[in-house]
Formats: C-alpha cells, sequence, structure tokens
C-alpha cells in the first residue's frame, strides 16, 4: 500500500513545504488567547433518551518522566498508587464509594500483573471492590475508560475509577527460551545424574537474554520504522516533522508555564524529591533539530529522536460516574463522555492511521462534523505519524480508496489542535496517555468556552481509538 500511496499522492496537489511553519505559527500566535475565559457555545447536548449521562468528574496524572530519571527505582504500581491517592486527595471521594476499578498497561511487571488491584490496595481502597487490567497497547486506558462507561451504561455500576500506566525504566528481560526449558527441566529433575546433564547441556548461546523491544509481533517491524515510511507515502518532509515537534513542546512549556496542566499531581519519590512537573518537555529550535539523525531508516529517514515521543514513566486515574450519582455525591462534573468508536486496519501498511480511520465514524454516530468540534486532542506518537493523519483526514482520495466515504472528512483546524503540548512533548506512558486526552480536552472546553472536543489515537496492532466529549455546562 506505502507505494501506492505515494504514486497517487503525487497526483494530488502538491503540499506547500512552509504549511506546518503556517499553522504552527497561527497556533501559536493563539496561545496568549487560552488565559480568557470564553462563554460556552449554544449548540445541542448529545444526550441520549434512556441512556445515562455519564460524567468526567476529575482526572489527575502523575508527572510523565523520561524513563530512566526519578521513578527509575520504583516499580509500576507504585505509580498506579500515586495517581490513585491523588484522585482520592483532589476529589475527597470516600474509599469504599467505588463500584469497580480498571486499569490500563501494555508491559506488565510480572509480579503485578493486575496492577489495578494492587494499587488499588496500595491507595487505601476498600478490599471489596473488584479490580482488573485492560491492555490495548498504546490506548489502553482508553479501554479502561470505555469499559467504565459501558458498566454505567448498563445499570452495573455507578461510579469507576479509571487509569492507566506505564513504566519504562525497568522492563521484563527473559532468559532466552532454550534456557528457559533447561531451568524448568532443573527445577524437574529427581537425581543429581539428571541435574548435572542438564547443566552440562548449557551453551553460551542460551545465556543470551530475550529484550522486549518496541515492535509489531506480526510483522517484525518498529514503530518507527512504520512511522518512516508512513511519512514517506504521504510526503511528510523532515522540515515538517520537525515544525510540529517544536511547536508541541513550545505549547507545552508555554501550558506548563501558565499554570494550565492542572491535572499532574505532585509525588514525593521515595527516597528522592518532590516531583511536581513533567521532565520531557524542551523547546529547540530548528537549528538544533536539523543537526539530528535519523534514528530508524538510515541514512535517508525522516523520524528523529526529536520528533518522536520518548520513553515514558507516569500514571493516570480519572474518577467517571453517572451523572445522577455524581450531583447526587455534590460533585460537580467537567464533562460528559459520549460517543466512541474503536478501529482497526492492516498493521503493516496502516498501522499508525487510527485517528484518520477513527474521527469520521465517531462524528457520523454523534451526528457532528469537523467544524462542530472545538477542541481536538490527538495522541502525538511521531510528528510524522500526526502530519500523515492530517494529510489523510483531508484527501478525498484516500476517503474514496481505502475508507469508502465519497470525500473526505477534512482535517482539523490548527487553531484547536493539541494546544497544550502533546505526546512528543509531554511524554508517553503507553498504558497513561489516554485519561490525560480525556482529562485534557475537559479542561480545554472549560478553558476555551467550547462544547464538543473530540481525542483521537492511534495503537500497535493497527488499531486507534477515537470519543468525542461535551462540555459540563458551566
Amino acid at each position: 500500500m506505502a507505494s501506492m500511496l505515494m504514486n497517487s499522492l503525487r497526483c494530488c496537489p502538491p503540499v506547500n513545504p512552509a504549511w506546518v511553519v503556517q499553522y504552527a505559527t497561527r497556533s501559536l500566535s493563539t496561545s496568549v488567547q487560552l488565559h480568557a475565559q470564553v462563554q460556552t457555545k449554544s449548540k445541542k447536548t448529545l444526550a441520549k433518551p434512556g441512556v445515562k449521562n455519564v460524567v468526567l468528574v476529575e482526572g489527575v496524572r502523575t508527572p510523565f518522566l523520561l524513563s530512566g530519571t526519578t521513578y527509575a527505582d520504583l516499580m509500576p504500581h507504585d505509580l498506579a498508587r500515586a495517581a490513585l491517592q491523588g484522585l482520592l486527595h483532589k476529589t475527597s471521594l470516600p474509599k469504599d464509594a467505588v463500584d469497580y476499578i480498571i486499569y490500563g498497561t501494555v508491559i506488565q511487571e510480572v509480579k503485578t500483573s493486575n496492577v489495578a488491584r494492587e494499587a488499588s490496595l496500595g491507595a487505601g481502597f476498600s478490599d471489596k471492590i473488584p479490580s482488573h487490567t485492560v491492555t490495548m497497547a498504546c490506548i489502553s486506558s482508553n479501554v479502561a475508560m470505555t469499559t467504565g462507561v459501558g458498566l454505567i451504561t448498563s445499570g452495573q455500576c455507578d461510579t469507576i475509577v479509571a487509569g492507566g500506566v506505564e513504566f519504562m525504566s525497568d522492563v521484563p528481560i527473559r532468559h532466552s527460551r532454550k534456557m528457559r526449558k533447561t531451568m524448568l527441566a532443573l527445577n524437574r529433575a529427581k537425581t543429581l545424574g539428571q541435574r548435572l546433564s542438564l547443566i552440562g547441556s548449557i551453551r553460551m548461546a542460551h545465556l543470551t537474554p530475550e529484550l522486549p523491544a518496541v515492535a509489531e509481533f506480526s510483522t517484525a517491524e518498529t514503530m518507527g520504522h512504520s512511522a518512516d515510511r508512513l511519512a514517506a507515502a504521504f510526503g511528510v518532509t523532515r522540515l515538517e516533522q520537525d515544525e510540529f515537534a517544536l511547536r508541541s513542546h513550545t505549547l507545552a512549556k508555554q501550558a506548563q508555564d501558565a499554570g494550565l496542566l492542572s491535572d499532574v499531581i505532585s509525588f514525593k519519590v521515595p527516597g528522592r524529591d518532590m516531583v511536581a512537573k513533567d521532565n520531557g518537555i524542551r523547546p529547540s529550535s530548528m537549528e538544533q533539530l536539523a543537526k539530528l539523525k535519523p534514528a530508524f531508516i538510515k541514512p535517508h529517514g525522516t523520524v528523529t529522536a526529536a520528533n518522536s515521543s520518548f520513553l515514558t514513566d507516569g500514571a493516570s486515574a480519572v474518577l467517571i460516574m453517572s451523572e445522577e450519582k455524581a450531583l447526587a455525591m455534590g460533585y460537580k462534573p467537567k464533562a460528559y463522555l459520549r460517543d466512541f468508536v474503536f478501529v482497526s486496519q492492516d498493521p503493516k501498511d496502516q498501522l499508525l492511521l487510527g485517528p484518520t480511520y477513527g474521527t469520521p465514524k465517531v462524528l457520523a454516530r454523534a451526528g457532528l462534523t469537523m467544524d462542530d468540534i472545538d477542541v481536538f486532542e490527538f495522541h502525538e506518537a511521531f510528528a510524522g505519524q500526526i502530519m500523515a493523519n492530517l494529510k489523510a483526514l483531508d484527501s478525498d482520495w484516500f476517503a474514496q480508496t481505502y475508507m469508502g466515504r465519497k470525500a473526505k472528512v477534512g482535517a482539523p483546524a490548527m487553531e484547536k489542535f493539541n494546544l497544550w503540548g502533546g505526546s512528543l512533548s509531554l511524554g508517553h506512558p503507553f498504558g497513561a496517555t489516554g485519561c490525560r486526552l480525556v482529562t485534557t480536552v475537559a479542561h480545554r472546553l472549560q478553558k476555551e468556552g467550547g462544547q464538543y472536543g473530540l481525542v483521537a489515537a492511534c495503537a500497535a496492532g493497527g488499531q486507534g481509538h477515537a470519543m468525542v466529549i461535551e462540555a459540563y455546562p458551566q
């Protein structure tokens, strides 16, 4: 498909290389307006007759830190516990008032495989509250939230805590399969002779460890390679990618300095300092970014360390409830969680196009258009991935050829897009990002006076997610 895309897109009108520069500048110039409170627009509500309204009451996250830094000596459940405790503190929620707890994660620590349960017990929640852990790559906490939505709308629960955690500072490293088989056989051996025979069979090659890789099992290709090929297929230049990465870091720094990242809680790391903010936000310059060499496809690739999201440690948590329950408990919700979809496509050539497939589907379910959306928050796995999705959304040819649509849905207006930074700058703990996206949309809707927000994200396996969020009346 990549070659078809390249050939077909060459026939489309050429893209101005300065396109990203123009919209980045426009978006940056509008960021100063984020401090002004705007009156919420008057639009129809997306409430459905006979369906419970599900509301986001609060969302928090630990600071997202580069892996191998301040969190390095912790375990995943430590971060998840900190997020849960932060949620309890911020909401004054009684610890026995929750019906169910769901957490998302990707690379599991074998000692705490059900990290939701271990973290909830550590945070002091009642041991009577069921907890389970889900995984769907980078949209794992999206699944946690939507599972909670389903439990509420079905009448099973009224109060759900959902979240996600990822800890890249310490990932499981296994012995080789041959060594594992030998060790298991040793454990079953009954005589000294059997043990000595097994020990004598061990060779140096058996001692080579199996290291985890951010790669597709079905294709054996790393996500960075996929991002590079996708960028090439859509004609996304190195300049465009670096400009978008610079935009993300610059906007994130502005939001951090302005105190807009209010979902971040302070966390006293045992034996270390208090951590109060993300440490991966690093505005640079185009000159510095241009010096970096390709990280995956060498020497001609366009994806670099600077225009890719970095390995991150962090956890998030949200409190979602039926609207009736939230109001009965005295809470003022932040937003309604409305329609959502999950999508899946070819993991070889369309691995990172989840937003392109999910966005038109969720808009159709909600009866909205792109123009109706006031706030967009897309997961930034790579700058090239974001740019490819924007071009795909704005391509009639792609819509007709691959999506069975008569016309394109259109690209988001950049003055509405990821205005407080994104995964490229804030960080991307795989299992935790979904909750950050949803909470950011709710906060931006409040700050900017919008009514509808849209979250979209890609995930490994060629999967994706999109959700419409509606501001709660102020």
